[in-house]
């Protein structure tokens, strides 16, 4: 939740802002996930308010699973200048699957527990810094076309997993209230929960195939449009550096055994500065790949997240890049 000096440098921010308004406002739709890990109706309220000194601002709650998808498609019909998701990622990989294709630029304020997408456009994870960022670039406009992938019919904007991080996330989105309260080290406790149960003895295995037939055995593969992969705290968790938002291809990794005696290895490579998950001889590593499948090699369905939500199980994941295919304004 927001702390009350948060709240009051909002309600001064808005003050400031309002007494300078420009002559013509472009209109902005913000979409307030209420029960993103940061949200209050307070917040909500103060942030709006906030914009309003340089927006034509309207704000909607979600009310439902994919209701930012529905929202974004409307705005885009209506002719809205911009749209904010307001929440956490997976509140932005709604509104991107609902704005791919079109011409109406996207932007964020962080609401989550991680904010992925938000700190990797440049906008500050703090929630006044964040709506001061917004306010200003009112002066200077310029979205720009970035990269979105899909796996299977379902757009991502900068990670998709299969298998051990997909049964993580799957575990951390079935207990909400945890995750709201702590965070970073619930995601910490669930990958230690979920290894040992699911990924100790007989984890799922599949395989990751290449346009080219190499084919990556393992029991859990990441496909990143962009690195790092996610953050701790504001510690960047790097899989597959270099790859960008605009880069025009794919890259991932595979884990090729979970066993005991390979994990204190590859977690001690995610939070080195120097050392890197790829040279892990469990670790196999793809670039700059236009398409890739995941498949099931054991009849078991494969547990699916996109953007750090939870998507199901599937049998085979497609992965494809569309480049160039969302307006991003940040």
């Amino acid at each position: 939740m927001a702390a009350p000096l948060q709240l009051q440098s909002l309600e001064r921010l808005g003050d400031a802002f309002a007494s300078d308004r420009p002559v013509q406002r472009k209109r902005m739709l913000v979409i307030v996930n209420p029960y993103a890990t940061t949200v209050s109706d307070r917040l909500r309220n103060l942030v709006v308010y906030a914009l309003q000194g340089r927006y034509d601002v309207d704000a909607i709650d979600t009310q439902k699973r994919d209701h930012a998808t529905e929202l974004c498609r409307e705005a885009a019909a209506e002719g809205y200048d911009v749209v904010v998701a307001f929440g956490g990622d997976g509140t932005l990989n709604e509104a991107a699957n609902g704005l791919a294709g079109s011409s109406t630029p996207l932007t964020t304020l962080p609401g989550g527990a991680t904010n992925v997408y938000c700190k990797m456009l440049g906008i500050p994870g703090d929630i006044v810094d964040a709506t001061e960022h917004l306010l200003r670039i009112a002066d200077t406009w310029a979205p720009r076309k970035v990269d979105l992938a899909k796996v299977n019919d379902r757009w991502f904007t900068f990670s998709s997993g299969v298998g051990l991080d997909a049964s993580v996330v799957a575990r951390v989105d079935a207990h909400p209230r945890m995750k709201r309260r702590f965070g970073p080290f619930y995601f910490t406790y669930a990958g230690v929960t979920t290894f040992v149960k699911d990924y100790v003895v007989r984890p799922p295995r599949l395989e990751a195939v290449l346009p080219d037939g190499t084919v990556h055995p393992g029991v859990t593969a990441i496909i990143q449009n962009s690195d790092p992969f996610t953050f701790f705290k504001d510690y960047p968790i790097a899989l597959v550096p270099g790859q960008r938002l605009d880069s025009g291809t794919l890259s991932g990794i595979v884990l090729q055994r979970t066993t005991p005696t390979v994990m204190p290895g590859i977690m001690f490579r995610l939070f080195s500065p120097r050392a890197q998950i790829t040279g892990h001889r469990a670790v196999s590593s793809f670039q700059s790949v236009p398409t890739v499948t995941i498949r099931s090699t054991d009849d078991r369905p494969l547990p699916l997240q996109v953007d750090g939500d939870s998507i199901g199980v599937v049998d085979e994941a497609v992965y494809a890049l569309t480049p160039g295919a969302l307006t991003v304004v940040a």
